[in-house]
């Protein structure tokens, strides 16, 4: 089983949505779709699914093209952030009714639908209509659909977003191992870098309208192919600065930093380009005695419990550290931050990646 895009673009009232993209996807497999908001995740799912027409490309399923082919006549289930619900149906014949549309016996049905209602914990809500559930449980009375659905494509766009942590998290590790031992292609859309570790799979980073990468998750995050790709996969997003390689040296920023230029930097000819470093790198003590040394005016501190947001403007450049604990710094002040050089991206000056943070070998 395999999901094709060839070429597919889309564009409405005059406004480009998706630039020509190609992507396949695979039977069994988890797909996230990665990125900011507007940024195209939502508009590849509905010409996945058919629910538009691309303008140019095709839409290949399992060797058949079926671009031009309705929504209702594709094995497809899709769950939107904004549960959809059908509120005359008790929970239970909500759950049940694409099994019904399918004349499945009544025993198979009885027995998917508990079974879907107990990972939802849904079990003592049955005979309860939508109107009469909380927002979450409405939401996971459609995830619960979708799951006995039995589809060979699911399409999953933020549907946790309205849930709370727990069940979250609980439901992020289960529903992909459901959905990829039935076979299905499974995608789901999410704005949260963390959420696509979690989930693992593979990745397309997606920005404005293009995929700027896709693979397996971890290669995704350690080696994106160029800057873009990188401030998308980081939350807060990667930071960067200009810096200038001379003969055997590198010179960062405005000459706070100069480190040697060896190993995959060695080769790179004489210029300008562009390093990048993830915010939970920046340290507020010096993790070593070859480690880059920057200072910045700290202009916010937003505490989260066990660590601390911290903004800085670095010479007109506005970075976020991330650091461990509850820290109380003046703001105002000139803070000292330190990196180490092994978690240092080098990009050419049009954002293709030249030197991947040697800690990103090992993926």
């Amino acid at each position: 089983m395999s999901l094709i895009l060839e070429g597919v673009s889309k564009v409405m009232n005059g406004q480009t949505h998706i630039y020509p993209t190609d992507l396949t996807l695979q039977s069994g497999t988890m797909n996230v779709l990665l990125g900011p908001t507007s940024s195209g995740k939502t508009s590849l799912m509905r010409l996945m699914a058919g629910l538009d027409v691309p303008n140019t490309g095709k839409v290949i399923w399992n060797g058949t093209d079926v671009t031009g082919m309705r929504v209702q006549d594709r094995g497809v289930a899709m769950v939107y952030q904004q549960f959809i619900n059908y509120p005359s149906m008790t929970v239970y014949d909500n759950i049940a009714s694409p099994m019904r549309l399918l004349r499945q016996s009544a025993d198979q049905i009885d027995a998917a639908v508990r079974k879907a209602a107990d990972l939802m914990q849904l079990s003592p809500f049955l005979d309860r209509k939508p109107l009469e559930l909380s927002g979450g449980q409405q939401q996971r009375c459609a995830l619960a659909r979708a799951l006995v659905k039995d589809a060979g494509l699911v399409l999953l766009d933020e549907p946790l977003a309205n849930l709370d942590y727990k069940l979250r998290e609980e439901l992020r590790a289960e529903i992909p191992k459901i959905f990829e031992e039935a076979g299905s292609i499974f995608v789901y859309a999410t704005t949260e870098p963390e959420e696509a570790l979690l989930l693992g799979g593979n990745t397309a980073a997606v920005w404005e309208g293009t995929i700027t990468q896709f693979d397996k998750t971890p290669i995704v995050y350690r080696k994106p192919v160029n800057a873009t790709t990188a401030r998308v996969f980081s939350d807060p997003p990667m930071n960067f600065l200009t810096v200038q390689k001379t003969g055997t040296r590198f010179d960062f920023g405005d000459g706070q930093s100069i480190i040697a230029a060896t190993g995959a930097f060695a080769g790179l000819a004489d210029g300008s380009y562009i390093a990048g470093f993830r915010p939970n790198h920046l340290k507020l003590e010096k993790p070593g005695p070859d480690a880059l040394a920057f200072t910045g005016k700290l202009t916010v501190t937003e505490i989260t419990g066990s660590e601390t947001f911290i903004h800085l403007d670095h010479h007109g450049e506005n970075w976020v550290g991330l650091v461990h604990g509850v820290k109380d710094l003046p703001i105002g002040s000139d803070l000292a931050v330190y990196l180490d050089q092994s978690h240092v991206y080098i990009f050419a000056q049009d954002g293709t990646s030249i030197a991947p943070a040697s800690y990103a070998t090992a993926a």
